[in-house]
């Protein structure tokens, strides 16, 4: 997996450059040399950034302006030479940078090889180097989880003919007449559903809880371990002790701000927007969220409707398969419906929040970012987990009981299918998960290439009429798509996470699908950042920023909804409540489960339907016992849980030993180094100490 790639960027002790100490670094006897071509790009964009063409008064400073006023169309450092090999063959050492990224990285056939991070910051800079390294670092470490998956859910398919309580359905024949499942429905015989019963084992066995205990502990392992990477990186790079300079206000915030004061740090006087305004801006901003959510749930109820509609127009189509699996249909149906609903909406959405967060006028462009991150991400959270989280733990909560049925808008309300709800979750999960995770590398692969095509054919139109000559290099990038920075890819990469986590005690395959997606997009956005993208501006970082942050959040509360999972979803809980006071085998399972409808149902008497309650439609002491087995497992579950994680954060420290010793050596060879020549410099003052003796 580790491949030799020529060039590599070689490893040298570090300080920061003292113009003064120039002879003090190696190679500073060569100046074309001295600084790579990415540190020369970022110098000059800096000098762009940072020049007056107006009245300096008015923020008529830098490229950035100039662009959004439309005085140039592009502005971007070239790319150094084609991507395409040499038809000759050619020494590796003499292939330029993108050819080498191309060659032993962005092509297909290096899926199996570790990326080559060095040349990829040594290209494009720290920032989009360390975000492939957290996209290659959380691949890998997916490996090992979508083994353990696949064995749980293989565990599952071998144990299927031991699961008593699907025998039991299997054979009862007429024994448990179910009620009906809608008013205009008739009753039915449980052993119907023989199948969903033995498919419905492979999502809701013992093997299952477990993994979601080793998913909790997984998780936090990964982002523990993601740190000292990301410590160790940082070091090799000479970002650890990086801090964003002072920034400069935003070329669009320059141009609409009110107002000129000076800054308290800097002394400039710069544009100035009044802070209650934007906070009241901002306020505004929180209603409109607020608003889209909620129309994010009235979709919901649509879908439920549909979903309600379809499994009754299927009940009624006279067909005996369409019959026993007209919940599976409409399931499955109504996931299509919210998955296009889904993207159709998280398209509109972060179209309204750029123009949300330009309104409300951040002054820098990190502000604009994490205002812009916050919003996306909450709405995109609510967007794709509000399905999930109704089927995981709402769904069948409110059905009632015959004779005394929950409705809504006049129909009943929804209940599990005859798998239970924990086979209806992973059925959301994979159409979803997998859904978008297909409809997006689709996206990733023709797109850029369709961008691209309407580049080319505009700039030939504006070239029609000039002499012919060959495409110099700036007309060859300018060809390419603009690159839109990594917002896209950690939020889709963020909001997986949140899948093979936080519902990963339904759906065990969840990290197997994830790896196989994960392979895929590695090589995806390296095709595109060196074959399709205009080389961007490279950037400095230490870190992934407020990403990191959200995939903690993300990983404490996998944590709590996997323990509600299993204690109120499940039927963990109840056949291990049943082992112990009745059966080890589970004999009679199926029927301790089932309640008698009341007298009061005449329609259909005696007919059973799933509860624990008396004759009379009241909670029996069971009810009350699983409740409170249930709430002591949740305690016990998180408790002990985030005991582990803790234990784990103390055990693992941030930055390695090694490197931490490494930084002391690195900073004491580089005082020597710097102040070899102090004494010298204190005898010509007179200052130098008297020689012992």
């Amino acid at each position: 997996m580790v491949e030799a790639v020529p060039n590599r960027p070689l490893d040298y002790y570090t300080c920061a450059f003292r113009k003064s100490k120039m002879d003090k670094f190696l190679g500073c006897e060569n100046h074309d040399t001295y600084f790579t071509n990415t540190q020369r790009h970022r110098m000059v964009y800096e000098i762009l950034s940072r020049t007056v063409y107006g009245k300096r008064r008015r923020a008529e400073v830098g490229v950035a302006r100039l662009l959004s006023e439309g005085a140039f169309t592009a502005s971007f450092p070239l790319h150094e030479g084609p991507f395409q090999l040499p038809k000759s063959a050619v020494c590796p050492e003499e292939l330029n940078q993108r050819q080498v990224l191309f060659e032993y990285w962005a092509r297909w056939s290096r899926w199996y090889q570790y990326q080559p991070l060095d040349h990829i910051r040594g290209y494009f800079g720290e920032k989009i180097a360390l975000y492939f390294a957290w996209l290659g670092f959380y691949t890998a470490w997916l490996l090992p989880v979508a083994l353990v998956g696949t064995f749980v859910f293989v565990s599952g398919i071998m144990s299927m003919s031991s699961n008593t309580p699907a025998k039991e359905i299997c054979t009862s024949g007429s024994s448990f007449l179910m009620c009906p499942l809608c008013n205009t429905c008739q009753p039915w015989n449980m052993s119907d559903i023989c199948p969903m019963a033995k498919v419905g084992y492979l999502f809701d066995h013992p093997g299952t809880v477990l993994f979601s205990v080793f998913m909790s502990l997984w998780a936090v392992t990964f982002l523990e371990f993601w740190k000292r990477k990301m410590a160790t990186l940082a070091h090799h790079w000479d970002c650890m002790d990086f801090h964003e300079e002072e920034e400069r206000p935003r070329p669009e915030f320059a141009a609409m701000a009110p107002a000129m004061e000076q800054h308290p740090v800097t002394g400039v006087r710069e544009p100035y927007f009044p802070k209650n305004t934007r906070l009241s801006r901002m306020l505004t901003g929180s209603m409109v969220i607020i608003v889209m959510l909620c129309v994010v749930m009235i979709f919901l109820v649509t879908v439920i409707i549909y979903r309600g509609i379809v499994s009754v127009k299927m009940y009624h189509a006279g067909n005996v398969v369409l019959r026993t699996q007209a919940g599976n249909i409409a399931n499955i149906s109504g996931c299509l419906v919210n998955l296009a609903l889904i993207l159709l909406m998280g398209q509109v959405y972060t179209a309204l929040a750029e123009q949300l967060t330009k309104w409300e006028m951040h002054r820098t462009q990190t502000q604009y970012e994490d205002a812009f991150t916050f919003k996306v991400f909450v709405f995109q959270f609510v967007n794709f987990y509000s399905s999930p989280f109704y089927v995981a733990f709402f769904k069948g909560r409110f059905v009632g009981y015959p004779g005394h049925y929950g409705t809504l808008f006049g129909m009943r309300n929804e209940d599990c299918g005859p798998g239970g709800c924990l086979i209806e979750l992973a059925e959301q999960l994979f159409v979803i998960m997998v859904g978008k995770q297909l409809i997006s590398n689709v996206q990733e692969f023709v797109l850029p290439k369709l961008t691209a095509w309407r580049q080319r054919r505009a700039l030939a139109k504006v070239r029609g009429t000039q002499v012919s000559h060959e495409p110099r290099r700036w007309e060859e990038d300018y060809q390419l798509v603009e690159c839109q920075g990594l917002f896209d890819e950690y939020l889709e990469i963020v909001l997986q996470f949140g899948f093979i986590t936080i519902f990963v005690a339904a759906f065990p395959l969840a990290p197997l699908f994830a790896l196989l997606n994960n392979w895929a997009e590695v090589r995806l956005d390296a095709h595109k950042f060196v074959c399709e993208y205009r080389r961007p501006v490279a950037e400095r970082a230490q870190n992934i920023g407020v990403w990191f942050s959200i995939l903690e959040a993300m990983s404490h509360l996998s944590v709590i909804v996997n323990a509600f999972l299993i204690a109120f979803t499940s039927d963990f809980l109840p056949r291990l409540l049943y082992q112990y006071k009745f059966d080890d085998n589970l004999n009679g399972y199926i029927n301790f489960t089932l309640a008698y409808a009341p007298p009061s149902y005449t329609s259909h008497p005696l007919c059973r339907y799933k509860a624990f309650r008396d004759k009379n439609g009241n909670y029996t002491l069971v009810h009350w016992e699983l409740l409170a087995v249930r709430l002591g497992f949740i305690i016990a579950f998180e408790h002990v849980v985030f005991f582990v994680l803790r234990t784990i954060d103390w055990l693992v420290p941030d930055v390695p030993e090694s490197l931490e010793l490494k930084r002391k050596r690195e900073r004491y060879l580089a005082k020597q180094a710097l102040a070899d020549n102090q004494e010298a410099l204190l005898q010509s003052r007179g200052l130098a100490p008297s020689s012992p003796g």
